[in-house]
C-alpha cells in the first residue's frame, strides 16, 4: 500500500459516513438544537467549502464550488462563497440546505480532488513547507491530511446532532 492508497482510504471515510447518515427532513437538516448556530447542513456545507477553498489556494485550481456548478445548485446567498470561518450566529443560520445528498456529493467531489492532487505530488513536494502554524512549518502533505481530519471531525459532530434530533444514537455500525 502506498501513500496515495492511504489517503484515498482516509478521504473515503467521511464520504461513507455522510452517505450513512439517516435520511433527515429539511427541518432536521437545518435545525439548531440548543440554539447552536451550526446545523447539520452548515457542518457538512462548511466541511466541503473548507476543503475546496484551501485546496484551490494550495493548487491554483478553480474551486469545484464554481467549476462544477455547486454554487448554483446550493443556491446560497453570498455567504456560500466563503467557508464559514468567522460566521456570526445569524450568518451561520442563513446557510440553509434542504438537499442532503447534495451535501454528500460536494464532499465527495472535493475530497476526491484532494486524492487526485496528492497522487500528483512527489514525496519531496509533499514534504515542502506551504504554511506556518503557531510558528511551526506545515508541509503540503500535512495540510492535505489536516483537511481530511477536519472534515471527519465535522461529520462526527453532524452525527451527534442527528442523534439528538432523532432521540437515538446514530452512526456507522
Amino acid at each position: 500500500m502506498d501513500s496515495t492508497d492511504v489517503i484515498r482510504d482516509l478521504a473515503s471515510r467521511p464520504v461513507t459516513a455522510v452517505r450513512a447518515l439517516p435520511t433527515l427532513t429539511p427541518a432536521q437538516l437545518n435545525a439548531h438544537p440548543g440554539g447552536h448556530p451550526n446545523s447539520i447542513a452548515w457542518l457538512l456545507w462548511h466541511s466541503g467549502r473548507e476543503v475546496d477553498v484551501q485546496l484551490a489556494d494550495l493548487t491554483g485550481w478553480e474551486q469545484a464550488w464554481t467549476r462544477s456548478g455547486f454554487r448554483d445548485r446550493f443556491g446560497l446567498p453570498y455567504l456560500g462563497d466563503g467557508f464559514g470561518l468567522g460566521h456570526s450566529p445569524a450568518e451561520a443560520a442563513s446557510v440553509v440546505v434542504e438537499d442532503q445528498p447534495l451535501l454528500g456529493e460536494y464532499l465527495e467531489t472535493v475530497l476526491g480532488e484532494v486524492v487526485t492532487y496528492w497522487a500528483e505530488q512527489s514525496p519531496a513536494q509533499l514534504d515542502e513547507t506551504v504554511a506556518e502554524y503557531d510558528g511551526l512549518p506545515v508541509s503540503r502533505g500535512i495540510r492535505l491530511i489536516s483537511l481530511i481530519d477536519d472534515v471527519q471531525q465535522h461529520v462526527g459532530a453532524a452525527y451527534h446532532v442527528a442523534g439528538m434530533l432523532l432521540d437515538r444514537p446514530v452512526g456507522p455500525a
